[in-house]
């Protein structure tokens, strides 16, 4: 057996892994913090599609910060007239990676 070869396909295995992992994970974490009961990935429920959102914030050096802060303590205006209820239950780490994830569409 190739140790090199090996090596290199196990490390290549992995970073595949690393790749698909935080989306995974962050689906999961969106479910389970119920923000799929307002937002999917395509398509305008109560809120906007999660594409949509990560297009409006495409070029906004200061998107990660703002939807955080939006995530943890709601809002309006931006979208229309219906309020984003706060997520208390969303933590700071939480509400980083579920927007990160959400950028990335």
């Amino acid at each position: 057996m190739n140790k090199k070869f090996t090596a290199a396909a196990l490390f290549g295995a992995c970073g595949m892994l690393t790749v698909g992992g935080p989306a995974v994970a962050s689906a999961e974490l969106a479910k389970q913090k119920n923000c799929l009961a307002c937002h999917a990935s395509d398509k305008k429920l109560v809120g906007p599609a999660y594409k949509d959102i990560a297009a409006k914030y495409k070029a906004d050096k200061n998107a990660q910060a703002t939807l955080v802060k939006k995530v943890r303590e709601g809002g309006v205006g931006v979208w229309g007239q219906i309020p984003m209820p706060a997520n208390p239950q969303v933590n700071e780490q939480e509400a980083q990676a579920l927007v990160k994830w959400v950028l990335s569409m």
